[in-house]
């Protein structure tokens, strides 16, 4: 396996991890509408980055094979994260906006944890 897809595998478990903490947060706490967030923006985030990854992918093939790469899919991103916010506002009684914003960036703050622990580990 492509140490690529070995990153996205170690990434995939971290936000899983994540994200059934936060059910069982929003399933034991009175904080529902903060953990409701929370998991609305971690699944989105969770596309953004499964959307960087398949768009990372086709640019690495397009430029082994000397093709014109057009781009990394930042707009199809930011999209998929208005949605979100859209879904928010939409129902602000369900969804905590802080909690939302905070699960918007956890697969970033997922990919430096990352990178920080197997650049202290692998580099031993």
């Amino acid at each position: 396996m492509p140490e690529f897809r070995k990153m996205y595998k170690r990434q995939q478990r971290l936000v899983f991890f994540l994200l059934s903490a936060y059910v069982l947060g929003w399933g034991f706490t009175s904080y529902k509408p903060i953990f409701a967030g929370l998991i609305l923006g971690t699944c989105f985030s969770f596309l953004n980055l499964w959307l960087l990854v398949r768009k990372t992918e086709s640019f690495e093939k397009a430029v082994s094979q000397g093709k014109k790469v057009r781009s990394l899919g930042s707009l199809s991103r930011m999209a998929t994260a208005g949605i979100a916010v859209i879904i928010a506002l939409r129902y602000p009684e369900e969804f905590g906006i802080g909690g939302l914003v905070l699960g918007l960036m956890t697969s970033y703050i997922v990919i430096m944890i990352d990178y920080f622990y197997q650049s202290l580990h692998v580099h031993k």
